[in-house]
């Protein structure tokens, strides 16, 4: 077996501006903010510690819960369906009809300009 150059097995880094740094800092706070999300969302018991500054317990809604909750969620689509039927209402209003007593009047014409010649 022959030696490997230990400049070959390493990987070089180029140095990164500060720019890169806040975009690194920010996927990575990214990821970690969506994997609690999707912790603290889940229908499952759960707890957290974070370094003992902060700690929450996550149960998932009893069936009482559930039932206020499909009631607010039913109330919710409710109010949506009559401001969606406002907005259509609005957007596309119904035309009169014009009476045969309403006569279309037709704007008055202009006046002739007149000039002055104002001779010697």
């Amino acid at each position: 077996m022959s030696e490997v150059d230990t400049n070959d097995a390493l990987i070089q880094v180029e140095k990164m501006s500060v720019d890169q740094l806040a975009g690194a800092f920010v996927m990575i706070a990214g990821a970690i903010g969506s994997l609690l999300l999707v912790i603290w969302q889940s229908k499952c018991h759960c707890k957290m510690n974070l370094c003992y500054i902060f700690s929450c317990e996550r149960r998932p809604p009893n069936e009482e819960e559930m039932k206020s909750l499909k009631d607010q969620a039913k109330e919710l689509q409710a109010k949506q369906k009559k401001t969606e039927k406002k907005e259509e209402d609005v957007e596309s209003p119904e035309l009169i009809p014009r009476s045969k007593s309403m006569k279309i009047s037709e704007p008055e014409p202009e006046p002739e300009p007149t000039f002055k010649l104002s001779g010697p």
